[in-house]
């Protein structure tokens, strides 16, 4: 159950605020009652049988400033959360956390949170903006793609008596050496290797093109630095012997294609069905590239003021949840910077201007649910949460939020949506190269003030 924390809230400069909270007696009782039955589980007492220490027990013989302190580590997560909710926060970047001297008992304990927070925008034209929209159009290029893609995943491998190129198969026996010695793992028999597959270490198949059936190779290689100890970085020698070369046969494209492939009829059905896919996706594309660039005409319409310190921070947390994402993807960190040549500082800058852009459409969506009183319905919430699967669910994950306290929080993301929806709505769809060509028009007193490289001058509104 979510905690209900006595909240004030104190503006900053610099898009910063300090949330003060007051954790009721109650609650820190509960907390501390919990951090001492955990903490007894470890105490051996005479008397008493280990685990079995009741708490007020626990509490005397470790301190009342011990069983805090555990109390509140494993509260203060939760505590934050219900602070920032209460007080309507939404934070950006890592807080600064002050939490004041151990409460007597029966008396609050009281923190407070200072926080960068999302910037206020003074909002400019938002209804009615003329922006370039572009027509969907499927080429004859990308159906033919397609449709190799396809014959490839039909393709059947065949025995050649020719030396090896890229995109064969090869059938292989290697040994492999380090300083002259063999290493676990460093030997395999007639292992199927796609040559430009990339499958192996980095050089290895390469320097396999050309080798003809039967022939004998040597390979030298460097494991990655960041490769499973001990190999890492490791140089290394493999003795390869190709036993077969095997080439794809691809499909004929032809009627008995379509119906293998697809379970058509004719070819020409299979174009047809492939360009209908390829415009369903261009016309989703074509929405969220448009939903996206009426929101930033909208920015570019409106004042937002975001401090530099605002933009690292939100550049700290998008670079955070891509390495996260990589991680999960089984790309650590080191390999990832390694890839880009770049160290997290440099990852950071390079973050900045679409952190930067970002926050301020966030703060124009926000003054425009402001502006417009959007204030989402619990059913507009319920039907929001049933894409995440059905009614039943739905309702479950409704009642989850309303019990943690995140209802409100899922309550403005809905609200952000029908933000978005109503600049979309309201906008007037004008073609690209129109848009292109009123970009390079400037007006004195509109935008900066200044005249961009490329723009001309244009006297009037």
């Amino acid at each position: 159950m979510a905690v209900e924390l006595l909240t004030s809230v104190t503006e900053l400069p610099e898009s910063r605020v300090r949330v003060q909270a007051e954790v009721p007696p109650a609650e820190l009782e509960r907390s501390m009652q919990r951090a001492a039955r955990e903490l007894g589980r470890e105490l051996r007492l005479p008397g008493f049988r280990k685990g079995k220490v009741p708490p007020p027990v626990v509490i005397r013989r470790l301190g009342r400033e011990a069983v805090f302190d555990e109390a509140l580590r494993k509260s203060i997560g939760d505590w934050y959360m219900s602070a920032l909710d209460g007080a309507g926060v939404v934070p950006v970047g890592e807080p600064e956390l002050d939490v004041g001297e151990v409460p007597a008992e029966g008396q609050p304990l009281s923190f407070s949170i200072e926080i960068g927070v999302r910037p206020h925008a003074k909002l400019g034209a938002y209804k009615g903006l003329e922006v370039g929209r572009r027509e969907p159009e499927v080429t004859e290029e990308v159906i033919d793609a397609e449709l190799e893609r396809l014959r490839e995943t039909l393709a059947t491998l065949e025995t050649v008596e020719r030396p090896a190129q890229q995109g064969d198969h090869v059938v292989i026996d290697y040994v492999g050496l380090i300083d002259g010695e063999p290493f676990d793992g460093g030997a395999g028999r007639d292992q199927l290797l796609e040559l430009g597959s990339q499958r192996l270490i980095a050089g290895f198949e390469e320097q396999l093109i050309g080798a003809a059936p039967g022939e004998g190779r040597g390979v030298e290689v460097t494991f990655p630095e960041d490769y499973a100890e001990p190999l890492a970085g490791k140089a290394a020698h493999f003795d390869v012997t190709v036993r077969e070369v095997k080439g794809k046969r691809l499909p004929e494209l032809d009627d008995e294609f379509a119906t293998e492939a697809a379970g058509l009829d004719t070819l020409a059905e299979l174009r047809e069905d492939i360009a209908q896919r390829a415009l369903d996706v261009e016309q989703h594309n074509i929405e969220h590239e448009f939903e996206r660039a009426v929101l930033d005409a909208a920015v570019a319409e409106a004042e937002v003021e975001v401090p530099e310190r605002l933009i690292h921070a939100r550049a700290h947390e998008m670079v955070t949840d891509m390495l996260g994402a990589l991680a999960r993807q089984g790309v650590s960190k080191e390999g990832y910077l390694k890839i880009t040549g770049m160290d997290d500082e440099q990852l950071v800058r390079e973050a900045e201007p679409s952190a930067e852009q970002g926050l301020r459409r966030d703060a124009v969506l926000a003054a425009i649910v402001q502006a417009e009183r959007i204030a989402p319905t619990d059913d507009e919430v319920l039907e929001a949460l049933a894409g995440s699967g059905g009614g039943d669910r739905a309702e479950k994950l409704f009642e989850g939020l309303r019990s943690s306290g995140r209802l409100e929080r899922m309550r403005s993301e809905v609200a952000w949506r029908q933000a978005s929806e109503l600049l979309v709505r309201e906008a007037k769809p004008i073609p690209v190269e129109q848009a292109k060509a009123r970009d390079k028009l400037w007006t004195p007193g509109k935008g900066d003030g200044e005249q961009r490289p490329g723009q001309l001058w244009t006297p009037g509104g």
